[in-house]
């Protein structure tokens, strides 16, 4: 195809509103999604996205929360700079069609509000229990639409393309899913909205396209990452054998629902949350899910419940229709019996460093939403404020794009994908061994809590493994699995050693060799490959 003038790799809320911004600015642009347009993990969503729109709210309220969840480690200019933008960004998706859930109460009908945890307010935008799903359809819908637009459905990122003479990206390698072909993609400038790396782990719930692309690509092309060690467990996903990665939202713990012990007859017994913090269900995530991690292994649990039966069959099918669909399709109604519940990875709250227009180290490169580090979530994320990311720095990074002059004209081809001197693998199953091998030793050596004798064998154990990959790399045809366990190896590399270097136990972060908060608190970061 014809050079575009942006290329976005990712189709989430993050990429797919910079693309519309940038189009609606006048820029061509071309979307890279792994799958279907539709789906990142944008769809899955359900909580919401926090925005200062009630008058006994304030963004004061919002800021503080934030810094509180961050646990020392946001930056106070991107709290601020993301924070004051949120009712902004919330007109914008309704301007677009975007339908969030009304208030059926108030007469003036306006936006329903919920709470979750580490919220001091009801500020949380909501399309009932589905806002990842309204955001992404409406967005998608009008990206398909726009002329300016291309969407090349089906293909992954390998490599980003940088100018040997001056160091500016100046695209990417694709790998075309339906024929197996790689090919340059030319561009003036790239940007990552690829998500985070939370498949990095045995349990998670995002879907299985969140495997560190874009942190592992740039990174390689000598990008800087920070904050690696805070990975986001959610405190509660289902336990069920046939769902592995359905997450129960927050807001139920907003709307009051209880985590509980189960008795010795499965049923919901003590509410523990109140021994272990003030706010009980509503404190922080990383608070929650180390809860329910210490009674689980106390008492040898494959699981807590959530109890959200105080509130009527009427409410809940109401506020909550799709976890409640999704649970009666699996034996269990919700407004009868407690919910059965794990954390799994959710939220990658480091990645590749940028500054508030998204613009990373290398001329050209600019990384959005989750596999970013704005410094906006610090050491913990605030829930629902991950949408919010994505919106208000889609759009500083597609204003800060439209501002720019052409880029100089390279004094090099484009450089054409080499795969003359590889062949076909016939050993599928080191793919499949690797993948598995990896995500069970993070889980168990890097998940919740951590040791440093746990952390020096997982170091140990995915070096080995990132010489077996970077050898079948090189010898073998990509394909979708090879590119995606070898980016979540390098990611595993990144967290461990980004968790070997804080001496200390600071939100997402628990370490019980180190079970004290340091005085003062810095970032980790860590250099590029490449530098």
């Amino acid at each position: 195809m014809q050079e575009p003038a942006v290329l976005v790799i990712g189709s989430g809320a993050a990429g797919l509103s910079c693309a519309l911004r940038l189009a609606e600015g006048g820029q061509k642009v071309c979307v890279v999604s792994k799958g279907p347009l539709a789906g990142g993990s944008t769809l899955w969503a359900q909580g919401g996205i926090s925005a200062v729109l009630d008058a006994e709210d304030s963004l004061e309220n919002h800021i503080r929360d934030t810094h509180a969840a961050g646990a020392g480690l946001c930056d106070a200019e991107a709290v601020r700079f993301t924070v004051t933008r949120g009712a902004r960004c919330i007109r914008w998706l309704m301007a677009r069609g975007v339908q969030f859930s009304i208030d059926e109460a108030d007469p003036r009908r306006r936006l329903h509000l919920t709470r979750e945890g580490g919220h001091s307010h009801r500020r949380i935008v909501h399309a009932a229990d589905a806002t990842g799903l309204a955001v992404e359809t409406t967005l998608c819908s009008l990206v398909e639409q726009h002329p300016l637009i291309t969407a090349l459905e089906h293909h992954v990122a390998v490599d980003l393309i940088k100018d040997p003479a001056t160091g500016r990206i100046r695209g990417a390698y694709l790998l075309d899913i339906d024929n197996g072909k790689v090919h340059s993609q030319g561009a003036s400038a790239v940007v990552l909205a690829t998500g985070g790396a939370n498949q990095v782990y045995l349990y998670s719930s995002n879907p299985n396209g969140a495997s560190g692309d874009g942190i592992a690509m740039a990174w390689r092309a000598g990008c800087r990452v920070a904050n690696m060690e805070f990975m986001q467990f959610h405190p509660t996903t289902l336990y069920h054998p046939d769902r592995r990665n359905f997450l129960i939202s927050e807001a139920l713990r907003g709307e009051g629902a209880t985590l509980r012990l189960p008795d010795e007859d499965n049923t919901p017994g003590e509410r523990f949350m109140p021994r272990f913090d003030s706010r009980g269900e509503l404190a922080p995530r990383d608070v929650v899910a180390r809860a329910i991690d210490h009674e689980m292994k106390r008492l040898g649990l494959k699981y807590v419940y959530l109890d959200i039966r105080h509130q009527s069959e009427a409410f809940i099918q109401h506020h909550f229709p799709s976890i409640y669909r999704e649970c009666l399709t699996l034996g269990l109604d919700i407004t009868r019996a407690p919910i059965p519940v794990v954390p799994s990875a959710h939220f990658t709250c480091g990645g590749v460093i940028t500054n508030l227009d998204g613009q990373t180290d290398l001329a050209g490169l600019y990384a959005i939403g989750e596999v970013a580090y704005t410094g906006l979530h610090g050491a913990n994320r605030l829930a629902s404020n991950s949408l919010l990311e994505c919106l208000v720095f889609g759009e500083s990074a597609a204003q800060h794009i439209l501002s720019q002059p052409p880029p100089p004209t390279a004094k090099y081809p484009l450089p054409s994908w080499d795969d003359s001197q590889v062949t076909d693998s016939d050993e599928e199953v080191v793919v499949a061994h690797n993948w598995l091998e990896l995500r069970t030793f993070m889980w168990d050596y890097v998940g919740i809590v951590r040791t440093n004798k746990r952390l020096e064998r997982a170091l140990h154990r995915v070096r080995m493994l990132a010489d077996e990959i970077a050898d079948y790399y090189v010898n073998f045809r990509v394909g979708p699995d090879l590119l995606e366990l070898r980016n979540l190896v390098v990611v595993a590399e990144l967290i461990v050693r980004s968790a070997m270097q804080r001496d200390e136990s600071r939100g997402l972060h628990y370490n019980l060799d180190h079970p004290e908060t340091v005085a003062v608190a810095t970032p980790t970061i860590l250099p590029g490959r490449s530098r």
